[in-house]
């Protein structure tokens, strides 16, 4: 049988797909490809669906990957033999949720950066359904860009799995920023925008603010968390320092009307010293994070010969952006009684599953950048109908109902249960006799498993502790877990 997921990773996400262009049906199949890649398998039947796995596929033929036509009539067949149906579309809840005190048709926000810098990139965005934006930083500050600035670290079949960019601010003059958000708002009354901005003086932060709001932004976000100003004291320089936080926050706050945010660098050991600095001075919410300082050597991204430190977010970095969600979202000093702290999710996020994760660690609103810049605005359909059909299947129908729904789960190391194990389980009938477990725990765990001339591993039940090292490196997703014992 096709490994599905496996397949629809090599597919190419064409434009104007050729596939779809020569079903003599009418079916999208690259739409359902695009689905499966994204996460979103038990919707993609809507396009994929019975009738392709009996087709003579002419979509195969036109398929123009460079090596091996996606085998499109295979997927559907597999897809359709899982027996899991679409939901209904009377069925998909309502996504909107309010955020800071203003309803938002869906948490899913385009975040500050290359993906909404003018007003036609982001009419496209809200057009194809995107709830809201927060618009490149707007600054007084001249801003001239390097060549090239973007770089990235690649695995399999994906573009990039870690992004390096060198991008600073909007190019744009304030006047010009704000003549676009005041377009927006005219011809999107019901988007949500947010004007992030960064000054270099009080006064600076404050005529930014005010003109933001009197473009007509629905919120301001306060950028004190780019990490790679040309300028000193501006960008992570002001986010690392708890006082220039509460500074700017309480100058800007009470300039203006309009819900303020503070985002948060991750350039910093303790982040939620610089959230209560901005909560103390009055902001409504925090976002975070920002991209995380770094350096990549690859040649072809240096500038005449020249590297520098500068930002990496992409999916390797959701893990480190849920840490500092959880360590704010958990702290009793960002919330008043039982209400916490407002809080906008940054940070790898590319299917609706991570949007979900931050969510349940108390998000109510997420950011989206790095995976635009891969696959497009496009995906917001698979984001948006991944987290519908995920709590229709689960009968939820608020979203409210599912922020920080999982706080509960996290704790410090020292209360985990150490007096049980869970072992881990082979199927053998999807086992391949690869010996990745066998050399993983031989080299890297407690030599637990043997490898004989059958090409079968087998465990040693007195060796194993149950690290699960060989369950993670297994490429045919062979091993499982078993119950939990002592």
């Amino acid at each position: 049988m096709i490994r599905i997921q496996e397949e629809t990773s090599r597919c190419l996400l064409c434009i104007d797909a050729p596939c779809t262009k020569v079903c003599p049906k009418g079916i999208d199949p690259a739409r359902g490809l695009r689905a499966i890649r994204f996460d979103n398998s038990a919707e993609a039947g809507r396009w994929l669906t019975t009738e392709c796995a009996s087709c003579d596929a002419p979509c195969q033929e036109k398929c123009i990957h460079p090596d091996t036509p996606i085998r499109i009539r295979e997927v559907s067949a597999a897809l359709n033999a899982a027996g899991t149906a679409p939901v209904a579309d009377s069925a998909l809840p309502d996504l909107s949720i309010t955020f800071c005190g203003i309803k938002c048709e869906s948490p899913f926000f385009l975040a500050s950066s290359a993906v909404c810098t003018n007003y036609e990139m982001i009419a496209r965005a809200f057009d194809l359904g995107w709830a809201g934006v927060c618009f490149k930083t707007i600054t007084y500050s001249e801003i001239k860009e390097v060549s090239p600035r973007f770089d990235a670290v690649r695995k399999g079949g994906a573009p990039f799995i870690g992004f390096r960019n060198m991008e600073q601010l909007s190019e744009n003059t304030a006047s010009e920023n704000f003549s676009i958000i005041r377009r927006l708002k005219d011809s999107y009354p019901d988007k949500i925008v947010i004007a992030s901005i960064m000054g270099e003086t009080e006064e600076q932060w404050v005529e930014l603010a005010k003109g933001a709001e009197q473009a007509g932004a629905d919120m301001i976000e306060l950028n004190f968390s780019c990490p790679q100003m040309k300028y000193a004291g501006m960008g992570s320089d002001v986010g690392q320092n708890p006082e220039l936080v509460m500074y700017y926050s309480s100058f800007v706050k009470k300039a203006v009307k309009i819900p303020v945010l503070a985002k948060m660098t991750p350039n910093i050991t303790h982040i939620s010293q610089p959230a209560m600095s901005a909560y103390f001075a009055g902001c409504d919410g925090i976002s975070a994070i920002n991209t995380i300082k770094s350096i990549t050597m690859d040649e072809r991204a240096m500038v005449s010969g020249k590297r520098t430190i500068s930002g990496y977010s992409g999916n390797a970095v959701k893990p480190i952006a849920l840490r500092y969600i959880y360590e704010m979202a958990s702290n009793p000093f960002l919330r008043k009684g039982n209400e916490r702290l407002q809080l906008s999710g940054i940070g790898g996020i590319e299917t609706w599953r991570d949007a979900l994760e931050f969510i349940q660690l108390g998000c109510r609103n997420v950011q989206v950048c790095t995976s635009v810049m891969q696959y497009g605005y496009r995906i917001i359909d698979d984001l948006k109908l991944g987290l519908q059909s995920y709590m229709s299947r689960r009968g939820i129908r608020n979203l409210n109902e599912l922020v920080g729904s999982e706080l509960h789960t996290v704790c410090n190391a020292n209360v985990l249960d150490r007096n049980t194990k869970v072992f881990p389980k082979w199927n053998y009938g999807k086992c391949t006799g690869c010996g990745r477990c066998y050399v993983a725990c031989s080299d890297a765990g407690h030599q637990a498993i043997s490898f004989g001339d059958d090409r079968k591993p087998r465990m040693n039940g007195k060796k194993c502790v149950g690290c699960h090292l060989c369950r993670l490196v297994c490429p045919a997703e062979a091993i499982g877990m078993a119950e939990r014992m002592k």
